[in-house]
């Protein structure tokens, strides 16, 4: 595949490039920039584009098998940048007419019982909140995209950078934790699931959680 990845120069999101690179596909990486670290390979191109521009969107998107998404709000922007990202990101998609979309999503919104989001619990962090509500708006963007095939796939509650060793669940909505209720994943295996459900389209039109 020839896919768009936005976010490339975040830490997901060169682990994302990296996966995709590491299976064949090539690569063209958008950052505010134009620069993107930590990927190495003739298949890459790093491009400048704002995520938050339909018209760069578009541009960056023609021709192109599928547009993927690590993006998220830099320091000196407001949360509410991620509804305007998913907003551009979905209106470029269609003056570009690319219909596939794997966006990194948030875990907030995941189920940890029927009824109650992980956002809601008293554990969740404060000064996560913000954010993780504006991911829950972006996410509303996309469930009103029904001509998009859109694949919103969330971390664990928590991921940080680890081992790349192939493992990892799913669970449509919910938050996967495992038997003692840790939530983990590491960005590794998380870049593995994402480019998993890009290649599959197993989850188009769902909410994936995805953890050990």
């Amino acid at each position: 595949m020839d896919v768009l990845l936005l976010g490339a120069s975040g830490r997901i999101g060169h682990r994302i490039a990296n996966e995709l690179l590491d299976r064949g596909h090539a690569v063209t990486g958008v950052s505010r920039s134009g620069e993107v670290d930590g990927v190495d390979d003739p298949d890459f191109e790093a491009v400048a584009g704002d995520a938050t521009d339909a018209d760069r969107i578009a541009d960056l998107a023609a021709g192109r098998d599928a547009v993927a998404s690590a993006l998220g709000p830099s320091e000196d922007e407001t949360v509410d940048a991620l509804v305007s990202m998913a907003e551009a990101v979905v209106g470029g998609m269609r003056e570009a007419g690319v219909d596939r979309l794997v966006w990194t999503g948030g875990a907030g919104g995941l189920e940890v019982a029927p009824g109650t989001r992980l956002v809601d619990t008293e554990e969740f962090p404060d000064e996560w909140e913000p954010v993780a509500r504006a991911a829950i708006d972006a996410f509303e963007v996309f469930r009103e995209a029904d001509d998009i095939r859109w694949s919103y796939v969330a971390p664990a509650a928590l991921i940080e950078p680890g081992e790349r060793t192939g493992e990892y669940r799913t669970a449509e909505g919910e938050l996967v934790a495992d038997e003692d209720g840790d939530s983990y994943i590491s960005m590794e295996d998380f870049a593995i699931a994402f480019v998993d459900e890009l290649e599959s389209g197993d989850a188009v039109h769902t909410y994936l959680g995805t953890g050990y």
